[in-house]
């Protein structure tokens, strides 16, 4: 069997990792940091994402950790109208097989690391800073900042959204600021009043802001998540943000929402980014995988789930792989993947521009729009998205 290096340690790199080891593969993982460890707080897996695990061999383990929700909730953020909701329990569950859950992202994260580590198959090696790659016709050399070099039939690229591998691969610059500010908070489900503790996802929203909370770490902490497009143009991430600042943020918030905003506490504030959909996730013996490939808004709840279906799809086409059919085998799962994860990737950008932060007249269209859905016509919308058991369903009528 190959030898595969993986550069990056997150979601992504851990779940092809054990997609490769599960299916005999060797992989080395290379983490940038001085620890494998996930920060950040919640994070939403479709019934998508819980195919995936369960094909990866950790889906009940991230099932115990889970908090399953009824429904997502869409609310009108300025009158505090409950315009639609989706219903995630019985037909749903059994139109898509799985579940629709929340967690805190290391209640994803851990289980992807503790299978990795029970597996002989793969390396863990931590404070491994990619630098660049050189590639022959029989394998990669990846190097690192401290002189070490590593070798593997191919490359992996699962390093991010400000990819190494992916600069030298594709060279196309700096990833796209989207001109909206996301300020998070968790905080103990105790500070939360019992008549706001929701078993939902609820997404408020309003004129170029949106909010959304929901209940995470096995029903101990509250989520808050709000946006604001505010025309930001410079990257930040993790930057600590005043209480009352990102109140002051959102004037026009409706009653209970703002009962909800005003319970954040420890406030941290990230400007996002994304990037256009690319063809091209290869070069040879080396491929892109999760954010370093299709980085998304968060606005689809999709960035996670299409990581770990690129990490099934990616070991399916591995399976038994001669080092002599790598790259073409690479150039599959390229074709096989972009047009869904593209796909989403557009689809996020939309829901941020048109369906979350419309105003005035804008805004009651598409109150009305959303409303007059039935609930088989919404699961009609994310059946390619959420049913997919192949990964390769874009919902344009092909698989790729």
């Amino acid at each position: 069997m190959a030898h595969i290096v993986i550069a990056g340690g997150g979601i992504g790199g851990l779940a092809t990792a054990l997609s490769l080891g599960r299916l005999g593969h060797s992989a080395t993982v290379l983490e940038r940091s001085d620890s494998f460890a996930e920060i950040g707080a919640g994070i939403q897996l479709g019934p998508n994402a819980f195919h995936a695990l369960d094909r990866l061999g950790v889906g009940e383990t991230v099932r115990d950790r889970a908090v399953f929700i009824d429904e997502l909730r869409f609310m009108d953020g300025t009158t505090g109208e409950k315009v639609a909701a989706m219903e995630l329990t019985g037909v749903y569950r059994e139109r898509f097989g799985n579940p629709y859950a929340v967690v805190h992202r290391g209640d994803l994260y851990q289980p992807l690391l503790a299978a990795c580590q029970e597996l002989d198959s793969v390396e863990l090696s931590a404070s491994a800073v990619v630098q660049g790659y050189e590639q022959d016709a029989r394998g990669v050399t990846v190097r690192t900042a401290d002189g070490r070099t590593f070798r593997g039939v191919a490359l992996v690229g699962a390093d991010g959204i400000r990819s190494t591998v992916r600069a030298a691969t594709l060279g196309d610059g700096e990833p796209r600021v989207s001109g909206h500010t996301i300020y998070r908070s968790v905080i103990p489900i105790e500070k939360v009043p019992e008549e706001l503790r929701w078993n939902s996802v609820t997404l408020w929203a309003g004129p170029k802001w949106h909010f959304v909370h929901y209940i995470i770490g096995g029903g101990k902490y509250l989520n808050l998540a709000v946006t604001r497009d505010d025309g930001a143009t410079v990257p930040v991430a993790g930057r600590e943000a005043a209480r009352a600042h990102v109140i002051a943020q959102f004037p026009g918030i409706g009653a209970t929402a703002r009962r909800l905003l005003e319970l954040g506490e420890g406030w941290r504030k990230w400007v996002l980014c994304d990037r256009d959909p690319v063809r091209t996730w290869t070069d040879r013996r080396v491929v892109l995988v999760g954010d370093a490939a299709h980085p998304m808004l968060q606005y689809a709840a999709q960035g996670a789930c299409q990581a770990l279906e690129d990490a099934v799809v990616l070991g399916d086409l591995l399976d038994g792989m001669a080092a002599d059919d790598t790259v073409q085998r690479l150039e599959k799962f390229n074709v096989m993947r972009r047009e869904r994860a593209g796909r989403t990737q557009l689809i996020a950008r939309r829901m941020g521009s048109e369906l979350y932060h419309p105003a005035g007249e804008a805004a009651e269209a598409r109150n009305t729009m959303l409303s007059a859905l039935t609930q088989g016509e919404i699961y009609d919308k994310v059946s390619w998205l959420h049913g997919d058991r192949d990964f390769t369903d874009s919902g344009l009528g092909g698989t790729h």
